[in-house]
């Protein structure tokens, strides 16, 4: 529980740190929680020690949740955002599978402080790994960086024309005015134009002004009083408590409970295994599909699958028929990783403009997260007082769920950021 209270602190504080340092820097310097708490953990001699270690990570983790989706939907090209966005989590199944199969050998004592400590290896790679990325391109726009904006977009973009694409950015953040004079109505840039006066100083002077629509970074009290990012931020929410409420923590804390109903306890335990074997190769499922079908219609089919294999559930438990709790739990786990576990995080940053993307993040890794330590705290009081049937709210979540998306959320696929937001304002 320490870890989810960890997670929802950094969420909540997390979209000011990303305003005020970048995308970048907040990611570099996010690493230091990791390692710390790894080596908390590692070498504690007493509860005190593990708990703060564990709120380290959990820090960490809920910082680099809202910070690293967040960047790489910003960076991302637009036909390649929907993999690049489902790549974030298949990196963390690729974790969980990696931690399954690490903790067996190293469960016992005194080994399972090299299970934790090892925690710092990829942190310290990543300090130094991100260091050679460029800052996001949209973040600088926001901030009035707009040459070195326009420099990252084209490093990120090697021997591409980058005008329309560059055009899009600083329109959807500085009004169109600002974009036609930064990158001009006839689709070349004042660079091109061999301009004497840099954008920076033209912005400083008032010689290109921003539109009455440009927008100054949003608070999270903010969100809510404006009358477009309030739907905007209400959908993303909703995608977020579905994603934790559908069950997917319960169905995997228990995973090992539900298969000694057909193996004894050893094999159950390599079963728990097999269960994030098939949570990976459902995600790489989801990189294929993510930008062929769409967000919206696997979003769809991953919420109706996962009803469905929960109520089975019910059936295998309450008549004790292992065979279908194996393949509940199975169907169960392939209906979350194809849309319920990566669609939520890419969809934070693709529905929310810039100057709005850091105060809604806040809000739904915080909440995300607050769900999570719900699920942890009361399913196990839940499925104590009636058993198998508990999985039935998780069913009921999942219809609800389906409803919400095929009236409420739209489709992103193929479609620029900016985009994407005037769709809001279209209807409504």
């Amino acid at each position: 529980a320490s870890f989810c209270v960890g997670g929802l602190i950094g969420g909540l504080f997390g979209g000011a740190i990303q305003t005020k340092f970048g995308r970048k820097k907040t990611i570099i310097f996010n690493n230091i929680g990791w390692i710390i708490g790894a080596l908390l953990i590692g070498v504690a001699v007493n509860p005190a020690m593990f708990i703060i270690g564990r709120i380290f990570c959990g820090l960490s983790c809920g910082l680099g949740s809202l910070s690293t989706p967040t960047y790489v939907g910003e960076v991302s090209t637009i036909k390649a955002r929907g993999t690049m966005g489902t790549c974030n989590q298949f990196a963390i199944v690729i974790g969980i599978l990696l931690a399954s199969v690490i903790g067996l050998p190293l469960a016992a004592v005194p080994l399972w402080r090299i299970n934790y400590a090892i925690v710092a290896i990829p942190a310290v790679a990543q300090f130094f790994l991100m260091a050679g990325c460029v800052e996001s391109p949209r973040y600088l726009v926001s901030i009035n960086r707009i040459e070195e904006a326009r420099e990252n977009l084209q490093r990120l973009r090697p021997n591409s024309n980058i005008d329309k694409e560059f055009y899009g950015m600083v329109e959807g953040q500085l009004g169109t005015a600002a974009a036609q004079a930064i990158v001009g109505a006839d689709g070349m840039s004042v660079d091109d134009k061999k301009d004497t006066v840099s954008i920076n100083d033209k912005l400083e002077d008032g010689i290109v002004t921003q539109d009455e629509g440009a927008r100054s970074p949003m608070n999270m009290i903010q969100i809510f009083t404006d009358p477009l990012i309030r739907r905007i931020a209400l959908t993303v929410i909703a995608l977020h408590v579905t994603q934790q409420l559908i069950g997917m923590n319960a169905v995997m804390y228990y995973s090992t409970t539900i298969f000694n109903m057909a193996f004894d306890a050893e094999m159950s335990k390599y079963m728990a295994i097999v269960t994030t074997v098939v949570n990976f190769a459902s995600t790489i499922l989801s990189l294929i599909l993510i930008d062929r079908m769409g967000r919206r219609p696997l979003l769809m089919i991953a919420e109706i699958g996962a009803c469905i294999f929960s109520v089975l559930l019910i059936i295998g438990y309450v008549y004790n028929v292992g065979a279908l709790l194996i393949v509940s739990v199975f169907g169960y786990v392939i209906s979350f990783a194809i849309g319920v576990g990566p669609i939520p995080w890419m969809m934070t940053s693709e529905l929310t403009p810039v100057y709005a993307s850091s105060a809604v993040g806040a809000i739904a890794t915080a909440v995300n997260w607050a769900m999570n330590f719900l699920i942890g705290q009361c399913f196990p009081l839940i499925f104590d007082g009636i058993k198998g049937y508990s999985f039935a709210i998780f069913a009921g979540v999942a219809a609800l769920a389906f409803v919400f998306t095929y009236f409420k959320v739209p489709e992103t696929k193929g479609r620029s950021l900016e985009d994407i937001v005037r769709g809001f304002e279209k209807t409504a």
